[in-house]
């Protein structure tokens, strides 16, 4: 890993009844919703770690060494082109996992993974993981699941950039974000927005003030602030709807 993240503090075994890491809760919802005898074979070989804004945890095409199981904030998965430009194609926050490759025997990936707003995570090494993988079927059918739906978000994501207008696209980035972050607040920049949302930063500026102007959002510089999410619902593409929807079938199955 190439970040400046803070060096990792070794899990303690008497932490993992009370799910918790020398003092740190777990959020992330895949680790949470595993059988406590899982739960107790995967902690002990996670690492707890602060990751912060543009800290990158793996790159396209270069072999990933770990996977995250994202704990606060918000990763943003990248397809980048020769000339450097890049688009978002998903997201992922508590709910997710970075290094999706690893779960299905593979060592590369053709997206580049970003903390796109600062947070934490916890850090297993390959190796560990496809030993812990064997023992551990809810987990393995856990991460299947989440590769999944980031397939299918991916999927929705590149249809949105092509049939939609930028500030629908706009909305349903802000709600995704949000789901994920809690709170009102995205701290994000202009220019940023730009590149998740594969536009120019012009584009971005028009359609932020026709959600503001409509009193959806509050911008200011460096964040953006959700005013009216309901409104914001409303002016986002159909595209927000049905991943929802998606996921929440999903979910329902599991736990069937």
């Amino acid at each position: 890993m190439t970040n400046q993240a803070r060096v990792p503090r070794a899990l303690k075994a008497h932490d993992i009844a009370n799910v918790g890491v020398d003092g740190e809760t777990v959020h992330n919802k895949i680790l949470l919703g595993l059988p406590l005898r899982e739960r107790s074979a995967v902690l002990p070989d996670l690492d707890f770690l602060e990751v912060h804004t543009h800290n990158l945890l793996h790159d396209a095409g270069v072999p990933i060494t770990h996977g995250y199981f994202v704990n606060g904030g918000l990763a943003s998965f990248l397809s980048v082109m020769k000339n450097g430009k890049s688009v978002e194609v998903g997201l992922a926050g508590a709910e997710g996992f970075v290094g999706l490759p690893l779960v299905v025997g593979l060592s590369t990936s053709p997206t580049r993974v970003v903390m796109q707003v600062k947070g934490s995570a916890f850090r297993i090494t390959r190796s560990k993981l496809q030993d812990v993988l064997r023992r551990c079927p809810q987990l393995q059918r856990r991460l299947n699941r989440f590769t999944q739906a980031m397939t299918m978000q991916a999927a929705q994501v590149a249809a949105c950039n092509r049939v939609h207008e930028v500030d629908e696209r706009l909305a349903r980035w802000l709600l995704m974000s949000q789901d994920r972050l809690g709170g009102d607040r995205v701290p994000l920049t202009q220019e940023f927005l730009a590149h998740m949302l594969g536009t120019r930063r012009a584009s971005v500026t028009v359609a932020a003030g026709i959600l503001q102007k409509a009193g959806l959002i509050r911008y200011t510089r460096g964040e953006v602030n959700v005013v009216n999410r309901a409104n914001l619902e409303d002016a986002s593409c159909e595209c927000y709807r049905l991943m929802v929807s998606q996921s929440r079938n999903w979910e329902k199955e599991s736990k069937d």
